[in-house]
């Protein structure tokens, strides 16, 4: 192995820098309405090619939409003969409403032992990771084994059209020669006792339709008897689909987690019934049972405009999720339950994946994580959301959720994520840089 970041003498680091990275990627605001409204990625975009820049690197920055630009940078490495290896992550983050918060969500403060701030989790964490690593290596001479090719992208949180999606159907050039990919949320431990840490490693995603509901019923007055109300109709659709418990479905991916946890529980599970395993996992709970089956789980309701006029549509959004080989059971479903009345259209919709947990890639991430933390075993699980990764993955790229963090087993980690007081261990970051340092040269 090459000399790391943690050996090396002289000049700063990587562990060093990686927790000022974070702060002042967590002090631009990036904010993602879904419908440009917000301040865009342009500023992070910059950030980040001046920091690639004043290492030697040539990043290049693309805007598909005013404030909404990527920025992508090539690394040479040892071997170009070798396929690339691609680290991705997006600079954008999902709105914050500062009064709810412990410490401003964009000020990127420091408390208790953790960065504070919108994105710490979600994913400018990984992304100052991935820029201390970067920058160390280059810094000291040491070239990765292979090509890297990096790209920071906008537009992940409201489905990656101005971001990822762009950049794969404007500009597949870029990421010529790149079979494989890291990105986010995988790569996080759970603590099963003091002899056994599990990472789990995001192999599989969800695939997503988020949708328009619509029922058509008759206007008219408030104090009239009606039956043709679209709102009762609709609301009652909506209570069935929201109160629907769709069934167990064991994927490839829950069929390795659950074999991989028994072992490490000592147990065997049954995922019909889960509920007692669940309670065991903490944090990475509502990960879990996500994973287990479809959801469709209303977000919005719409209808009417004066409390006296019974309006002729009522409208409703649903988010939602299915299982990889699940989509055409999942719209049958949906169907079903909301009923003949009930005109269904996706607003959003993306495909479902799955890959296998074994290879060379898998090994490096084994090892570094070993290397770092003794205790340590990889086991492969499904996010119950998506990533820009599905987008790479039409050309593709294998990809994996490694953004590695060894976590406190008190933290709600899955509550980070799109939640209130989203933080991340000090001591996380600095983990996560000595490891994907490991994993580039064992990749």
């Amino acid at each position: 192995m090459s000399e790391s970041s943690t050996t090396r003498t002289g000049g700063v680091t990587g562990e060093d820098e990686v927790v000022d990275l974070c702060r002042d990627l967590i002090r631009i605001d990036t904010s993602n309405y879904g419908d440009h409204s917000g301040p865009g990625e342009r500023a992070a975009a910059e950030y980040v090619a001046e920091k690639l820049a004043e290492v030697g690197l040539e990043p290049k920055i693309f805007e598909s939409h005013k404030g909404r630009a990527s920025t992508v940078a090539r690394i040479a490495g040892e071997d170009p003969s070798r396929p690339a290896l691609l680290i991705h992550g997006h600079t954008d983050v999902v709105p914050a409403n500062a009064d709810d918060w412990t410490h401003d969500p964009f000020a990127g403060e420091i408390a208790d032992g953790c960065v504070w701030g919108r994105g710490a989790v979600d994913m400018k964490d990984m992304d100052a990771m991935t820029l201390a690593v970067v920058r160390d290596r280059l810094r000291s001479g040491r070239k990765p084994p292979r090509d890297i090719v990096l790209a920071f992208l906008a537009d992940e949180e409201a489905g990656g059209t101005y971001g990822a999606r762009f950049l794969v159907d404007k500009h597949p050039e870029l990421f010529e020669g790149v079979t494989e990919a890291i990105s986010e949320v995988g790569g996080f431990s759970f603590t099963v006792n003091e002899k056994l840490r599990l990472y789990l490693v995001e192999t599989a995603q969800k695939g997503m339709h988020w949708m328009k509901l619509t029922v058509d019923g008759t206007a008219g007055h408030g104090s009239m008897i009606h039956k043709d109300n679209a709102i009762t109709e609709l609301s009652e659709a909506v209570a069935r689909l929201g109160r629907h418990k769709f069934p167990v479905r064991v994927t490839k991916t829950l069929r390795h987690f659950l074999d991989e946890l028994s072992d490490a529980l000592g147990t065997e599970l049954d995922p019909e019934n889960m509920d007692e395993t669940l309670a065991k996992l903490g944090g990475i709970a509502k990960l879990i049972g996500a994973s287990l089956q479809n959801t469709a789980n209303p977000t919005q309701l719409g209808a009417g405009y004066k409390v006296n006029v019974i309006p002729g549509q009522a409208t409703a959004h649903v988010d939602g999720r299915f299982l990889p080989g699940y989509e055409e059971e999942f719209l049958a479903d949906l169907d079903r339950i909301l009923g003949p009345r009930v005109k269904r259209e996706d607003v959003h919709a993306d495909k479902a994946l799955e890959t296998t947990f074994d290879g060379a890639l898998v090994d490096a991430m084994q090892t570094a994580l070993q290397a770092e933390d003794p205790i340590a075993r990889a086991v492969p699980y499904m996010l119950s959301a998506g990533t820009d990764a599905k987008s790479f993955d039409d050309l593709g790229i294998r990809g994996f959720g490694f953004a590695p963090l060894k976590l406190p087993p008190e933290l709600d980690f899955a509550g980070m994520f799109h939640g209130v007081d989203e933080r991340v261990p000090v001591d996380g970051l600095k983990f996560g840089v000595r490891v994907l340092d490991r994993f580039i040269d064992a990749s």
